[in-house]
């Protein structure tokens, strides 16, 4: 799979949550009609079923604008108890409107900024009150007073559980910089000591040898220009790790890194290019980083797996990574795969000016792929 894995899985997963939804509005509007034309007799029902109807659509359009949806679904719910006193209609709300305001409520709560949550959690307070007071029916009480409290829980708990995840996603990111300031050194070093010795042979061609002053005036400019193109392309991005990939890793290091994986793990094929590749420090040890890591996702999530095959392709504007397994699909799996090491090697990749995408293959197996863009010194 070429595109973001990860993206598909979780549109997929909005779109079975929103059928899931559907099916229990409908279910949950059939048993209100079928209920109230029991008891009540008549069209009473069709009351209860248009507000079930109106709080479901908007729970299921609920992602476009959150919370205008949830401030409506709040005013038709009261306009709908209120009327339910007034012209003596079966008591509101009823099934489906619970379930509506029950979904409404728990994505604000989980969504949005806490002033917007705690208003609209409020406000589904206030309704299941005033319906309490407005009606005599006990049973539509406690389905109301059930459904806030599991809205609320609900809410509560996945916003508890986003913010670990995006604090644990931050930390990645912190750490990925933090390493930077201990590998700058060893990417930049030889460039600066290029310019220091072109500065010091310039000294003395300045008095013996005049006429060779401009080359190694030449030498300290490339030399400096080399220095700030790596400083650009590596700041920020480094984990770490107490096996982090070397300073400059070459087709050597990942040699005996492959020679390790297949150790312990399915057989691993290695394609380089035919060509001795002469990468600048920064790419050389993020393609490592992302065979490195490519790897350890697979020893860790796709123990099934028979055989990967590890691409490096140069083609001359740019690098391609690719590391593709054939283990067996199993749903379960691919939510695993989007661990805290992707979001590493895609701050490393797109530090660099290079993309990645992660995700299924077609038919069998998991895909990992990052494309890197060669300086233009390199590309000559």
């Amino acid at each position: 799979m070429r595109g973001n894995g990860t993206t598909s899985v979780k549109r997929l997963a909005g779109i079975m949550a929103d059928t899931g939804l559907g099916v229990a509005l409908a279910a949950a509007l059939a048993i209100t009609a079928f209920a109230i034309a029991d008891s009540w007799g008549g069209g009473y029902w069709v009351v209860g079923c248009a507000t079930g109807l109106v709080l479901g659509v908007l729970a299921l359009l609920r992602r476009r604008h959150l919370a205008g949806a949830a401030v409506a679904g709040l005013t038709v719910a009261a306009t709908a108890v209120l009327l339910a006193r007034l012209a003596h209609l079966p008591a509101e709300p009823g099934p489906a409107t619970t379930l509506g305001l029950s979904v409404l409520i728990g994505s604000a709560v989980r969504t949005l900024s806490i002033p917007w949550a705690s208003a609209i959690a409020a406000g589904g307070l206030a309704l299941v009150a005033g319906s309490a007071l407005a009606q005599s029916e006990s049973a539509v009480t406690m389905l109301g007073v059930a459904g806030w409290l599991a809205a609320l829980a609900t809410g509560l708990g996945l916003r508890l559980l986003d913010t670990h995840r995006q604090a644990a996603t931050e930390q990645v990111r912190r750490d990925e910089r933090l390493e930077l300031a201990r590998e700058l050194h060893d990417v930049v070093a030889h460039h600066i000591t290029g310019v220091v010795l072109h500065a010091q042979a310039a000294r003395v061609l300045r008095r013996k040898h005049p006429e060779r002053l401009d080359d190694s005036l030449a030498g300290i400019e490339a030399a400096g220009s080399d220095a700030l193109a790596a400083m650009r392309r590596v700041v920020g991005l480094l984990r770490d790790t107490d096996d982090a990939a070397p300073a400059t890793p070459g087709p050597e290091q990942l040699s005996e890194l492959v020679a390790r994986f297949t150790g312990h793990g399915p057989a691993v094929r290695l394609r380089l290019p035919e060509e001795e590749p002469a990468w600048p420090p920064e790419v050389t040890s993020t393609v490592y980083r992302v065979v490195q890591e490519s790897l350890t996702n697979i020893t860790k999530h796709a123990p099934h797996a028979r055989a990967v095959t590890v691409d490096v392709i140069q083609d001359r504007p740019e690098i391609t990574v690719e590391v593709v397994d054939d283990a067996p699909q199993a749903p379960a799996r691919y939510p695993r795969r989007d661990g805290y090491g992707l979001v590493g090697m895609r701050e490393r990749v797109e530090a660099l000016g290079g993309t990645l995408s992660a995700g299924p293959c077609p038919d069998a197996g998991w895909s990992v792929r990052a494309v890197l863009p060669l300086p233009v010194r390199e590309r000559r």
